[in-house]
């Protein structure tokens, strides 16, 4: 999954997008200018690849990458204020939202959005922060379970991140290899409750954290075949799709180079691989993959939207007037 630069697409975009070896696309802010702009570009990108799955991080709060044209969506910290009042009417907001970030998206042509965040907010890494849902671990499963219920009856397939756990380090992985020196214990009986509980209701896909639990293993859990061979696959029975966070990060700089970093997530159990932000990088990964001729996931395709409609339907429904509703009133609240 590699990214575009622009609001439309270049020769060498069409080019590489027609690569067997590029599955995935995603789009940022600055690939975002209006709705008309966005479905010209998804009619452009489709025209060259027609199955290629199309995301976005759309999750709210800070994090939402289309804004004018779509609706604001609240930080998910507020459904977990609004769950310690009342859990019944935090989790129906929550599948309401989730709902209304999905079919959205896929109103323009949109497969997913990285999303939920299933990480605990411990109040000290300013790059979760609010957008977990919660610091109680029971609090975020029931709030992500509901949202995902909402994904899926517009259509969406749900990336539960960053496995198994970001919150509890203070450093930012874009910026730096953030280090979790906590005990396997600790992390099974706080960070790894949602992502269990999920799973066992059919979770679709997981994006690993680049921290390394130094109890576990010297490894990033997104390279790690301990994490993702042996605990994900194996001990919790997951058969979802594994993307890589962006390799492009720092917290991934400890694996190598960009062919190392491919190479050794790919060993570890990665479905799809993430580069953003540096199209050379993106180039050197494509190389290694032709190189070693991998035959991809079968798991990817799984990811695609499960129904289509335009905006004008959706907007027309009394569900999305009442989504829209729900999600200014916890803007102002927060």
């Amino acid at each position: 999954m590699l990214d575009i630069a622009g609001l439309s697409l270049t020769a060498e975009d069409k080019l590489l997008l027609q690569n067997p070896q590029v599955g995935g696309l995603i789009l940022f802010s600055r690939n975002y200018q209006s709705p008309q702009q966005l479905s010209d570009l998804i009619r452009e990108i489709r025209a060259c690849a027609p199955r290629i799955l199309i995301a976005v991080d759309q999750e709210g709060g800070r994090v939402q990458r289309f804004r004018e044209g779509f609706t604001r969506l609240p930080p998910m910290a507020v459904l977990g204020e609004l769950y310690r009042k009342s859990s019944v009417e935090a989790c129906e907001a929550a599948c309401q939202l989730g709902w209304l970030m999905a079919a959205e998206l896929i109103s323009y042509g949109v497969d997913i959005s990285f999303a939920p965040v299933l990480d605990l907010d411990f109040g000290v890494s300013a790059v979760i922060g609010d957008r977990a849902f919660s610091a109680q671990p029971e609090a975020v499963a029931a709030l992500a379970g509901a949202f995902i219920r909402g994904m899926r009856e517009a259509g969406m397939a749900a990336t539960g991140k960053h496995f198994p756990g970001h919150g509890w380090v203070v450093a930012d992985s874009h910026l730096a290899i953030p280090v979790d020196e906590r005990p396997l214990a600790e992390i099974e009986a706080q960070d790894l409750i949602p992502f269990a509980r999920l799973m066992a209701q059919g979770l679709d896909a997981v994006m690993p954290a680049h921290v390394i639990y130094q109890q576990v293993d010297d490894r990033p859990a997104g390279f790690s075949p301990y994490w993702i061979g042996q605990r994900l696959r194996q001990e919790m029975g997951f058969d979802g799709v594994v993307f890589s966070d962006d390799l492009t990060m720092e917290g991934a700089s400890v694996a190598g180079g960009f062919e190392s970093r491919a190479a050794q997530a790919l060993e570890a159990g990665c479905d799809m691989l993430v580069v953003c932000n540096d199209r050379a990088a993106a180039l050197q990964v494509l190389h290694h993959l032709e190189a070693v001729n991998h035959p991809g996931s079968v798991r990817i395709a799984r990811m695609n939207a499960a129904q289509h409609y335009d905006i004008d339907t959706i907007r027309s429904t009394e569900r999305w007037h009442q989504a829209v509703t729900l999600a200014n009133q916890l803007i102002d609240i927060k």
